[in-house]
């Protein structure tokens, strides 16, 4: 396991608009420290147990994403600790999170653009109407769109997924709401992160490439 060569190797291939979340839910915490040192200050974690350890363990200034679903009964262990949560995609989490935070949350709405039933999201022709439901909830900053692609070889489906995300995005952008800017879009992983940059990703999450290299 050779992070730093690895860690090297991805950052060539991504623009400089793009920023890397090391997703460490299989890792240690001296792995995610050793990519911390290796320059990957974003780290992402999926579940809120690991998250709060990796949390109070790693003394670096991290800038933790919440990349998991969050149920709302979890939100008041979370939602002070971290500066992203990218998995938005209901009223009810939106409600707690407003109750709970001590700052405004920047947000990532989770869009399902796949549709495929085993994928947490909101269907994208309901984002809008979603959107427009948190003009009220003035600890919530929207900031972009986060989807997952399908689990698929065939490379035109999986740009045709991350082609949607930013053309929804694009849409919202239109609107000018003030509490969505919506100017970013998290999207790919090890397997797709190059496809989703070409389409506009601003955020990938990546982990195995990161800890054991591309394959």
């Amino acid at each position: 396991m050779n992070i730093a060569k690895n860690v090297d190797h991805i950052k060539n291939q991504i623009p400089s608009y793009t920023s890397i979340i090391g997703v460490t839910k299989y890792v240690d915490t001296q792995v995610a420290k050793e990519l911390y040192d290796h320059g990957i200050t974003h780290l992402g974690e999926n579940r809120p147990d690991v998250f709060l350890k990796k949390y109070h363990e790693i003394e670096n200034p991290v800038t933790w994403h919440f990349i998991g679903t969050l149920q709302t009964r979890k939100v008041r262990d979370v939602i002070n600790k971290i500066d992203y949560l990218h998995s938005l995609d209901r009223l009810s989490l939106a409600d707690e999170i407003q109750k709970r935070t001590d700052q405004k949350v920047n947000c990532f709405v989770q869009v399902n653009v796949s549709e495929e039933t085993s994928k947490h999201g909101l269907k994208k022709e309901d984002v809008i109407d979603f959107l427009k439901q948190l003009a009220n909830h003035d600890k919530i900053k929207i900031v972009g769109l986060m989807t997952m692609a399908p689990d698929t070889d065939d490379t035109m489906v999986i740009r045709r997924c991350f082609s949607t995300l930013r053309q929804l995005q694009q849409e919202i952008q239109s609107l000018s709401l003030e509490h969505a800017p919506c100017k970013e879009l998290s999207m790919g992983m090890t397997n797709d992160y190059q496809l989703a940059i070409e389409e506009g990703a601003t955020f990938v999450r990546l982990g195995r490439c990161l800890v054991k290299g591309e394959d």
